[in-house]
């Protein structure tokens, strides 16, 4: 008995460390960044006490509702808190049902062991020696089932990584492809600019739905009628390799969800960013996010020529429309594509033959409490298990893909003044509010300065921009100016 905790112990130890390992290397290799607690708008939203110590830290949702952000980064000093909640643990509800018959299976074990080893007859007492069987086996076996484990576990933590991954070029083409789209704005024109970054900013919408398939319908009962919108809702895609073979020995696949019209409110995102001459196409459509690539490529090459636009700058714009067809790509790999059958079937099987195997070796010594002792070794097991199970998909709930999207859209749509500034050269953008004065004759020389500077760049691009966004700084600022004048009862 002994040694079979002992070798339990080691194989929690191993997956535990090489865990630990695949995470330091992945540390060292990737930027470290802290999550940052953004609302709808996105503005920090941290409350302060009395003391001036901050509190829990509030996230807003897009309905404007605040909801407490739990720190999901666990230290050593959490032990209590993590051991308080384990009834609320979601791991445990979803292995509770083998855990229960592991544990009712040891508990039968050992009452029935017990009632024969203390009869009167020889027979049952030789019975209940022979249901006692040495620890030796499960002491060897546990060391081949670590390894299954820890396969099954690593492969499944490498797909969710590589789709965090996936998520993180997604947001960074996406940023990419805004910037030269805000870059070139008096080329693309300021329709099909607004188009382009709606475009954008709804791709990720799309693809949370494309990749997380699910009934989008809404009660039509419950949406006006001049916001309804009909969609075809497309049949959920098979996943290769797990349900191969099923037929054959008569096991339970998928059930088919086939195509179907549903009601939804086009006020909701990520319908509204579209305009309703597009909407009856995109409704139809059955890879929507494939869609708004092709859309985003077709009004890419619209766009005329121009001194400073060229087949250079619309090639640059095609590669990263390209890029983001390449994510929908990948993270349909993901989806469609699961553990191997076989794999994750022996890998199950012979964990549950050495759970329910344990309790013949742990009645002698452990007697009534073979029951919780073989329990919790099958939670843990289980647990670990249903840990890689849980991260096969990632986009299934273990990524918070809503968040992602959301801060997407706010880099894309976000405040159009505040990424102008960014145009132009720090050192052309630095204005002192004191330095106007009322009759705004330092405005006016501060203005003529800028636009001179600008005609001496040998780049047409950042000479325009430098323009731009110095008049439009400048602008902003006698606008406040103004304003704080009104305020204080200067101007009327």
């Amino acid at each position: 008995m002994k040694l079979i905790f002992q070798s339990t112990l080691s194989l929690l130890l191993v997956i535990e460390l090489h865990g630990f390992a695949q995470l330091t290397t992945q540390h060292h290799t990737a930027r470290r960044a802290k999550p940052a607690l953004l609302n709808h708008g996105g503005s920090l939203s941290r409350s302060v006490s009395a003391s001036g110590s901050f509190t829990t830290p509030q996230f807003l949702n897009m309905d404007g509702q605040s909801n407490s952000l739990v720190n999901n980064r666990h230290s050593a000093s959490d032990w209590f808190y993590n051991v308080k909640s384990i009834p609320q643990s979601g791991v445990l509800k979803e292995v509770l049902g083998p855990v229960k018959a592991v544990a009712c299976w040891s508990l039968f074990v050992s009452m029935l062991q017990r009632l024969f080893w203390y009869s009167n007859s020889n027979m049952m007492k030789s019975i209940a020696s022979g249901l006692c069987i040495p620890a030796t086996a499960h002491s060897f076996l546990v060391s081949a089932l670590g390894l299954l484990l820890v396969f099954r576990t690593n492969s499944s933590y490498q797909r969710f990584y590589e789709g965090r991954k996936i998520w993180e070029n997604i947001l960074n083409h996406s940023r990419n492809l805004s910037r030269m789209i805000q870059l070139y704005s008096k080329e693309v024109g300021e329709d099909r600019e607004r188009l382009l970054l709606n475009l954008i900013a709804a791709f990720p919408y799309l693809l949370r739905l494309h990749i997380r398939p699910g009934c989008l319908c809404e009660s039509p009962e419950s949406i006006d009628r001049k916001h309804r919108l009909l969609i075809h809702q497309p049949a959920a895609a098979p996943v290769d390799t797990r349900y191969d073979g099923d037929k054959a020995f008569r096991i339970r696949a998928i059930p088919d969800k086939p195509s179907r019209d549903c009601w939804v409110d086009r006020r909701n995102l990520p319908w509204s960013l579209f305009e309703k001459s597009s909407l009856g196409k995109l409704a139809r459509a059955k890879n929507r996010p494939l869609w708004v690539c092709d859309r985003l490529g077709r009004e890419i090459m619209s766009i005329e020529y121009g001194p400073n636009y060229t087949s250079r700058e619309r090639l640059t714009m095609l590669s990263l429309v390209g890029k983001l067809t390449d994510a929908l790509g990948q993270c349909e790999r993901i989806h469609q594509t699961a553990v191997p059958l076989n794999y994750a079937r022996h890998s199950l099987r012979s964990l549950t033959l050495w759970l329910f195997t344990l309790p013949f070796a742990l009645v002698k010594d452990l007697g009534f409490l073979t029951a919780p002792v073989t329990a919790c070794t099958a939670w843990l097991l289980y647990g670990i298990y249903q840990i890689g199970y849980s991260i096969e998909d990632p986009f299934q709930g273990s990524l918070r893909l809503s968040i992602l999207c959301d801060a997407i859209r706010r880099d894309v749509l976000g405040n159009y003044d505040d990424r102008d500034s960014a145009f132009a050269p720090e050192d052309s953008w630095e204005v002192d509010d004191e330095r106007f004065s009322d009759d705004g004759e330092d405005l006016k020389e501060l203005l003529d300065h800028k636009v001179h500077s600008t005609s001496l760049s040998k780049d047409p691009v950042t000479s325009l921009f430098r323009e731009t966004g110095a008049v439009k700084h400048i602008t902003r600022i006698h606008e406040q100016r103004d304003q704080s004048f009104k305020v204080a009862g200067i101007l009327q």
